[in-house]
């Protein structure tokens, strides 16, 4: 995540979650710390996994207070393990108490999401499958889940409603059809827009191959279903796989001949990675 995402899009998000936890003060803290004492801190890694979300977690100390100082002694992808040192933190006492819980939520989710993806593009390895996310993020989430699902190996689907044609059943009841929803969206739309629809059957995706669809969802079907459609489709369009798909259900969809396996588990299914801000102390 570089400066600018951070900037443009990060920081709002961040401090909405500062005010969400510290609405006037962070009373337990000034109760027991009144005035400035510098100390320092360290970030534990409680449980092996890939770290992700280093650069946001810093973020919330320096929207807090420019003067904090972290060292990092890992960076976003690496592999950490039960034990790890992964920084120290120095500056105002207050500070590091009052950000830890917020820092915490976006290291622990973010790479949470990390290690999962990462563990599911390690079994898709040998195929050329590519491990997409979905919108299926939490509110206000977003930007931070699906660059956790990059770090982790895996890519992006489409950002948002704004980013790409994903003509799905409602929409194509809106329309009448498929043939009519892509005529429709074709229309609408610019050319360089790839128009993507969503299959429950054999009978929609040979419609959807006969109104030109670039990209062809098989969503919840068979193995044995989508096998059929892939070979019916026989590369007019890209074809994904998608339809809660977790780890648990990659081995059996490997072999299908999917150009893609789009994977909501990714952003709203992945436990968290257990981190800890222990030793706190006073610097003398």
């Amino acid at each position: 995540m570089n400066n600018v995402t951070m900037k443009i899009q990060a920081d709002k998000l961040i401090m909405m979650a500062l005010e969400e936890d510290i609405t006037r003060e962070d009373i337990t803290t000034n109760s027991v710390m009144p005035e400035f004492k510098l100390g320092t801190a360290d970030l534990i890694c409680k449980q092996d996994g890939v770290i992700a979300g280093l650069q946001v977690f810093e973020r919330v100390f320096k929207l807090l207070d420019e003067d904090v100082e972290i060292q990092f002694f890992f960076k976003d992808g690496d592999t950490v393990k039960n034990g790890d040192l992964i920084g120290v933190l120095k500056g105002d006492i207050r500070v590091l108490l009052s950000g830890e819980r917020t820092a915490l939520n976006y290291l622990q989710r973010m790479s949470g999401i990390a290690t999962y993806t990462n563990g599911i593009v390690k079994m898709l390895e040998g195929t050329d499958i590519t491990l997409l996310d979905t919108r299926k993020t939490t509110p206000n989430m977003r930007v931070f889940e699906k660059y956790a699902v990059k770090v982790g190996g895996g890519s992006n689907h489409r950002y948002n409603l704004s980013d790409g044609i994903l003509l799905k059943d409602n929409h194509i009841g809106a329309a009448g059809s498929i043939k009519k929803a892509v005529e429709m969206a074709k229309n609408y739309a610019s050319f360089v827009r790839k128009i993507e629809v969503e299959t429950e059957n054999l009978e929609m995706v040979k419609e959807a191959v006969d109104a030109g669809a670039d990209i062809i969802m098989l969503d919840n079907m068979t193995p044995d279903e989508m096998k059929e459609a892939v070979a019916y489709i026989d590369g007019r369009a890209k074809t994904e796989c998608s339809g809660n798909v977790t780890a648990e259900k990659i081995q059996s969809l490997k072999d299908i001949g999917v150009d893609y396996i789009s994977s909501g588990a990714l952003t709203h299914s992945a436990p968290i990675l257990d981190l800890s801000l222990k030793n706190l102390k006073p610097v003398e």
